[in-house]
């Protein structure tokens, strides 16, 4: 196919037949975002140009915007938190707000070997659980237990 473009290249219309043929705009679709539902779809989808077919894309259910943070990440991180003075530890106890740090919902991904005492936001089931077996305790902050 390159050796044919290349040879009508030089001709007058280009192998679009008379030249009266592409004229104008109408030859290309139209002016604009002409077509951008209908048409030229795939085309203005690509530049961006259409969010959906019809109406906005409607927004996905059960997800959150939330930052969450998951008690093993949390674990990792407590003795850099104890050197910064975000986290206390006494005795064999460790008391931290997870709020503080930017976090608004604790995940139960990881393990916990050490006595959390904790302020979240919100937790989830597993999370609490396992702080719970170690003997640590998770306090929301509204007072009510949110398990997410």
């Amino acid at each position: 196919m390159k050796k044919r473009i290349k040879r009508i290249r030089g001709t007058r219309t280009c192998g679009g037949g008379s030249h009266k043929k592409r004229r104008g705009k109408g030859s290309k679709g139209g002016v604009g975002n002409a077509g951008a539902y209908d048409v030229h779809v795939v085309r203005s989808l690509k530049r961006g140009i259409v969010k959906g077919k019809r109406g906005s894309v409607p927004q996905q259910q059960g997800r959150s915007d939330d930052k969450a943070v998951n008690v093993g990440e949390l674990e990792e991180l407590l003795e850099e938190l104890l050197a910064q003075g975000k986290a206390k530890e006494e005795g064999d106890a460790i008391y931290l707000d997870v709020h503080e740090l930017g976090v608004q919902k604790l995940l139960g991904k990881g393990k916990v070997t050490k006595k959390l005492m904790l302020k979240a936001n919100k937790v989830s089931k597993v999370a609490k659980e396992k702080i719970e077996r170690v003997g640590g305790v998770v306090e929301v902050e509204s007072g009510v237990w949110k398990v997410a």
